[in-house]
């Protein structure tokens, strides 16, 4: 098991923007940022995942809260499965894995920063259960 957590305000990863001669850019500024808090927290991450063995991942994202805000959760933009795209490219580029496509198994949250650092806990494993069946 690999658990880490990433200091840094989680982004997002959305759509791409054309900008002339096939080139796509990231439509969000703080994709970049965050792939870097992501790549620096994986820095020193042994090369465990390369053998297209499925992975299971456990994201809690801590996000600011806004000065305006009461509420308990952040039940607006960005919205989760955005913010796991992001993560999960960004430990793609990390070199956590041989690729996103091993993962077969993903628990995210995302609550307000309030008694923690902005960021994300993460915690990666191989899977080690039989696959649940829902119905039939």
């Amino acid at each position: 098991m690999l658990a880490r957590f990433v200091p840094g305000i989680p982004a997002p990863q959305g759509s791409k923007k054309h900008v002339g001669n096939g080139r796509m850019i990231e439509s969000s500024k703080k994709v970049k940022p965050w792939r870097r808090a992501v790549a620096l927290a994986f820095a020193d991450c042994p090369k465990l995942f390369f053998d297209s063995q499925p992975l299971s991942v456990t994201a809690i994202y801590y996000l600011p809260r806004p000065k305006t805000v009461k509420r308990t959760w952040p039940a607006t933009p960005p919205d989760i499965d955005k913010l796991d795209r992001g993560l999960l490219d960004a430990l793609t580029l990390a070199e956590v894995w041989g690729d996103d496509a091993q993962v077969v198994e993903m628990f995210s949250v995302k609550q307000y920063a309030d008694f923690n650092e902005t960021g994300a806990l993460l915690n990666i494993d191989t899977v080690k259960h039989v696959p649940l069946y829902w119905g039939v």
